[in-house]
């Protein structure tokens, strides 16, 4: 039996921060302007930490302004949000990304809801969601960004394909099932209290789960020869690696899908590299839109 193709986001990723590169090379000597990103930790969650250090060394690797404003977990709402409105005010910072989760202590709909939309570059203010509905030009999330940009690198065009996508949050299953409408796809939304669960992903011609259960998606589950996109990062015991040792998989149990799909992304090294590379492309796309200036048609 024939194994899925593996798809490498991380390839794929490697070769869109390259292309930002170049768009920002473009800019600066075109224009005269460079795309400014600037991201908000408040706390010292690891994991956090990780994302926020990774962003600003690959922002910097693209030729991009970095701007990193790391705050005490113990910072005042109001203080975070009086941060972001500077921020809106500086015409160097083209994006704004608060890294999430914040403290209990401040709202993260008030935090996100004050980043000005034109540099919203997580596509999270209601504003952007907005117009992603209304199938305006604006700036959409990340990660469903990157698995769209995936799915397409494999299959071409979309246009007539099922898409099922497991999970409704406004993160990722919201907007990712509005993209790939938007491919002209014909989209079917199932979470938790979907009837008969595995039946409607069998359904699938691309299959999207993002819901945070580990291995919830099992081969059977799977249509044969479909495109299989897993934006689950789940961290779990790992007994082979030792007392405590742990490794990261994905929503879908990997090996039983392999011999039944058409292609599948691993975890790690699918989905999760794409959302940097597109953060970095949106940044770019909004320095152009303030600028008045086309988008280089190296991101196009």
């Amino acid at each position: 039996m024939s194994e899925a193709k593996r798809i490498d986001g991380k390839a794929f990723a490697a070769g869109l921060r390259a292309r930002v590169g170049e768009a920002v090379a473009e800019l600066k000597a075109a224009h005269g302007f460079t795309p400014g990103l600037a991201v908000v930790l408040v706390g010292d969650d690891p994991a956090s930490q990780v994302y926020v250090r990774n962003k600003g060394k690959m922002t910097r690797e693209a030729g991009m302004v970095s701007f990193e404003h790391k705050l005490p977990a113990d910072t005042p709402e109001a203080e975070v949000i009086q941060l972001v409105e500077t921020l809106n005010a500086d015409p160097s910072v083209h994006g704004i990304l608060c890294q999430l989760p914040l403290p209990s202590h401040i709202d993260e709909k008030k935090v996100v809801e004050t980043i000005d939309p034109a540099k919203d570059v997580d596509g999270l203010t209601p504003v952007s969601a907005g117009r992603l509905i209304l199938g305006q030009k604006g700036l959409v999330p990340c990660t469903p960004l990157g698995t769209v940009m995936l799915a397409k690198d494999q299959l071409g065009d979309l246009t007539g394909l099922h898409t099922v996508v497991i999970g409704r949050s406004i993160l990722v299953g919201k907007p990712v099932a509005q993209l790939f409408l938007n491919e002209n796809c014909t989209v079917t939304m199932a979470h938790s209290r979907t009837r008969d669960l595995a039946a409607v992903c069998r359904s699938a011609d691309i299959l999207v789960a993002a819901v945070g259960v580990p291995h919830l998606v099992q081969g059977s589950w799977v249509k044969p020869g479909a495109c299989v996109l897993d934006v689950g990062i789940n961290r779990v015991p790992a007994p082979e690696k030792g007392e405590g040792g742990t490794k990261l998989v994905g929503d879908v149990d990997f090996d039983a899908a392999l011999p039944v799909a058409g292609s599948i992304t691993p975890v790690p090294g699918g989905i999760g590299p794409m959302t940097i590379a597109c953060l970095l492309r949106n940044t770019v796309e909004a320095a152009c839109a303030m600028a008045g200036v086309p988008l280089p048609d190296v991101l196009n």
